[in-house]
């Protein structure tokens, strides 16, 4: 599906936080890059370790994201995202890579990938489990740009670095621009532990990029203490029913896995059967550690230790861990499991070496304070907080990931499966079910309206658009308890219609295999009541233009009478135009208020329309059906899917769009949600104020007596 752009968000301007948005063009910022081809691959520089704020001049400092390190190779063959072990991410941060593919940029880009909550934090737990946009908003913040357009821009100073990647990054929903700020030291890293940061990046301003280098030039400053260890076994305490009581995890000190404790919580039931399924393959005899921890051994705080046992693995996985302080013979206190990092080798997991903070060079003073420091970390704060909750709406996310066949996500408090998702649906263009699925994911704010409270008739596709279909009224017996229905009698037998009340039931519809939507033009609550008339012209051998002419011959007759009306695509061949009712009438006089403008709009055109029901009377003309306004008859919905080539959608139109050269297919899967998010809903008048539809009847009557 396209991506679709947003204007960027430009960080607040203030006395504590600014940001140079007067850089010279990108020509004059890129004159002293050296020519140099794309390199394929390029390993990220690295950030050590600090153990203090400070207020140095000559340093920029930007927000430590919690996250996943990534690097974007991106040119006109593709996109390569990669992880600092040069793993892809193109596949698991698949919104990611469709965004950088997208923008057809010739860049190399250094960022961090995070899933944000909905006040704009980073959640490590959540990253570590993403599977689709349904577990939450994935953004690739971009600080740091390596090569553009033929030019390696790494031994330029960071700050011209930052004013070329101002200037050319496509920033879009979910890439965005991590910021740096020109601000007290203190006073950032302050802030970001008020805010529950995981902590900030100071960074030298004329500092070179150096690949794969771990720089003094980059410091990183915690707010909390974490780390990533190394998983060499677990252990089962004795009668415990869960799949593991501790993880067993250390650090490489001299090629020598040295353990630094045990990990006991901060994983759920369904996060240890994830792991076990990890762990089962890298089972092993014999402890990885240098030495074999003691793993009941008693303490003060627990003289008797449950009785454990250890099931060692090989030292493969690694895992995020935060804890509370490491102990003189460098074990941690109180750790608990943050999520599992594949984006590192266990190899490469040692201890953090601490380098004292800078300070300012001899005969230089340091940055002066602010003479009232609580009120100017207030302001930062403030400031730091309304960047970091720049808009991430989950509005247009998808709700299925595209690598399992099988899935369960909950809708509206329901747990729905969604099965059979790589089924090809519309073999041409080879979308699948999982597309049909996270469209009306997509559409639902906008198609519910027209559903809601409607009895459904479902035209199921189970096999795509080119297999065995059929329709499906009664659902007695065959839905969930919640899915609620509507009933009605047939042959003497008690029957029940679907109704969709909530994205839960079209999503539903949809795992059925219900291509499109096919509600009646009543509720269940006035059935005999209908909300709008319907004008349905049906083509069959005419060209498309002579139903766009039909069109607009039927909305000057009934504008001329005060009417108003709106159109809309079939998604198949057709047009169909609605005159709003709001109810006020039964179905026969709907009907019949069609059947008379179907007659003036046929007297006008009578060379190539017909209101003959019959097809053979009709001799190949251009049918005006207003028998469609009738109880229990049912057309496609605005916005809904059609089992037709190409995944057409039958989409409202503004009445300028009704003119010739217009094509059913503009009107498809893949443009459908960022029309609408454009034009918005157009077609809600038909639920607004009815019509009156007797004194249209008298005004029309004046207008074409013979």
């Amino acid at each position: 599906m396209p991506v679709k752009t947003r204007v960027s968000f430009t960080p607040p301007v203030s006395e504590i936080l600014t940001v140079d948005n007067t850089a010279p063009d990108i020509v004059a910022l890129l004159k002293d890059g050296r020519k140099a081809a794309q390199p394929k691959v390029l390993a990220p520089m690295l950030a050590t370790l600090t153990d203090r704020p400070f207020d140095v001049p000559g340093w920029v400092y930007e927000i430590k994201w919690d996250g996943y390190r990534a690097v974007a190779i991106c040119n006109k063959k593709g996109v390569s995202l990669l992880s600092r072990n040069d793993k892809s991410f193109n596949e698991k941060f698949y919104p990611i890579y469709d965004a950088l593919k997208a923008t057809g940029i010739n860049a190399i880009l250094d960022g961090e990938v995070i899933v944000a909550d909905e006040s704009g934090m980073a959640n490590f737990g959540k990253l570590q489990n993403w599977r689709s946009e349904a577990d939450g908003s994935l953004l690739y913040y971009v600080f740091d740009i390596l090569w553009y357009e033929g030019k390696d821009l790494t031994k330029l100073p960071l700050t011209r670095r930052r004013a070329i990647l101002k200037k050319m990054l496509p920033v879009g929903s979910n890439i965005l621009l991590s910021s740096d700020f020109k601000t007290s030291g203190t006073e950032f890293f302050a802030a970001a532990a008020k805010l529950g940061l995981e902590g900030i990046m100071a960074k030298k301003a004329d500092s070179e990029y150096i690949p794969g280098a771990r720089s003094s030039d980059w410091l990183k400053i915690k707010t909390q203490l974490r780390h990533e260890v190394v998983i060499g076994g677990f252990t089962k305490n004795e009668g415990t029913a869960k799949q593991f009581s501790s993880l067993l995890v250390g650090l490489y000190e001299n090629k020598k896995l040295v353990y630094t404790g045990k990990i006991g919580t901060g994983f759920n039931d369904k996060t240890q059967k994830e792991m076990m399924k990890l762990f089962k393959p890298l089972i092993v005899k014999t402890s990885p550690f240098d030495e074999v921890p003691h793993i009941n051994k008693p303490s003060r705080f627990r003289p008797t230790p449950p009785n454990a046992l250890a099931t060692w693995l090989k030292p493969e996985l690694v895992c995020e861990v935060s804890y509370r302080e490491m102990t003189s013979d460098g074990v941690m206190r109180h750790p608990s499991f943050e999520g599992m990092r594949t984006d590192k080798k266990a190899a490469a997991v040692g201890r953090d070496k601490k380098i004292a903070a800078p300070k300012a060079a001899k005969g230089k003073k340091a940055m002066a304070k602010p003479k009232n420091f609580a009120t100017e970390k207030k302001k930062t704060v403030n400031a730091v907080a309304k960047y970091i909750q720049s808009p991430t709406s989950a509005e247009g996310a998808t709700l299925l990931n595209p690598g399992d066949g099988s899935q369960v996500r909950k809708v509206n408090g329901h747990e729905i499966k969604f099965s059979n998702l790589h089924k090809v649906f519309w073999p041409k263009e080879k979308y699948t079910k999982r597309d049909l699925i996270n469209y009306y994911h997509r559409m639902a704010p906008y198609i519910l309206p027209y559903l809601k409270d409607r009895p459904q008739s479902l035209n199921r596709f189970p096999n795509g658009i080119e297999g065995k279909s059929f329709y499906q009224k009664d659902v007695t017996g065959k839905v969930p308890d919640w899915i609620k229905t509507f009933p009605y009698e047939s042959e003497g037998i008690n029957k029940n219609f679907m109704l969709c009340n909530d994205e839960a039931s079209l999503l539903y519809m949809a795992n059925l295999g219900a291509i499109e939507m096919n509600p009646w033009s009543s509720t269940y609550k006035r059935p005999g009541n209908p909300d709008w008339c319907i004008i349905d012209l049906d083509p069959d051998k005419n060209h498309f233009d002579k139903v766009i002419e039909t069109a607009n011959v039927t909305r000057q007759i009934l504008e001329s009478a005060g009417i108003d009306c709106y159109c809309k695509t079939s998604g198949s061949t057709g047009l169909h135009i609605y005159i709003p009712l709001a109810k006020k009438y039964d179905y026969e006089i709907s009907k019949e208020f069609g059947r008379l403008v179907a007659h003036l709009v046929n007297e006008q055109l009578p060379k190539y329309t017909s209101i003959e029901r019959m097809t053979a009377n009709r001799r190949g003309k251009l049918y005006i059906d207003f028998l469609q306004n009738r109880p229990s008859a049912t057309l496609a919905a605005a916005y809904s899917l059609r089992p037709k080539p190409g995944a057409t959608v039958s989409m409202p139109l503004h009445w300028e769009e009704v003119k010739k050269g217009m094509k059913m297919s503009d009107f498809n899967i893949t443009n459908a949600f960022d029309r609408v998010k454009e034009t918005g809903d157009i077609f809600s008048p038909v639920l607004g104020k009815g019509t009156d539809i007797k004194k249209a009847i008298g005004i029309l009557n004046s207008q074409h007596q013979p």
